[in-house]
C-alpha cells in the first residue's frame, strides 16, 4: 500500500483537511456522509478492492460528481482504475510536487460526471 500517512501529512502541510480508512466499505460510507472535495483511493483495500469502491462512489447520486485519484503501486493498474471511474491515476514513485499539482487540478475545477477519467484519503 501506499503510505497513506505520508501522504495525509503533506496535504495536512499544504492545508488541506482529510479524513482516512484503509477499509473499502467505510470508505464508501465516510464519502456518503462527508461529501468529500476529492478521494484518493488506494487500489489495494484491506476488505474491498479499491476498483470496487470506485465503481461504487460513481454509480450512486451522492458519490458520483466526486473526483477520485487512484493512487497505487502497481502500475498495472492503470487502464482498470480509469475504466472503473477513477479521474486521473498515480503509481510508485510519487513525486511530491505532482502529487500535490493533481490534487489542485482537481480542486480548482468542476469535474463533470462524464468527464473521463472537501479530500478523503
Amino acid at each position: 500500500m501506499i503510505d497513506l500517512r505520508l501522504l495525509t501529512d503533506i496535504l495536512v502541510l499544504h492545508g488541506y483537511e482529510t479524513l482516512q480508512t484503509g477499509n473499502g466499505l467505510e470508505a464508501i460510507n465516510l464519502a456518503w456522509a462527508n461529501h468529500p472535495d476529492l478521494i484518493l483511493m488506494d487500489l489495494q483495500l484491506y476488505d474491498v478492492s479499491g476498483l470496487e469502491v470506485t465503481r461504487r462512489l460513481k454509480e450512486d447520486d451522492r458519490s458520483k460528481r466526486i473526483p477520485i485519484i487512484a493512487v497505487t503501486a502497481m502500475g498495472w493498474h492503470e487502464r482498470e482504475a480509469l475504466d472503473s471511474g477513477c479521474n486521473a491515476y498515480l503509481s510508485k514513485p510519487i513525486s511530491i510536487f505532482g502529487f500535490l499539482r493533481t490534487v489542485e487540478s482537481f480542486l480548482s475545477r468542476d469535474v463533470p460526471v462524464s468527464s473521463p477519467p472537501t479530500s478523503l484519503t
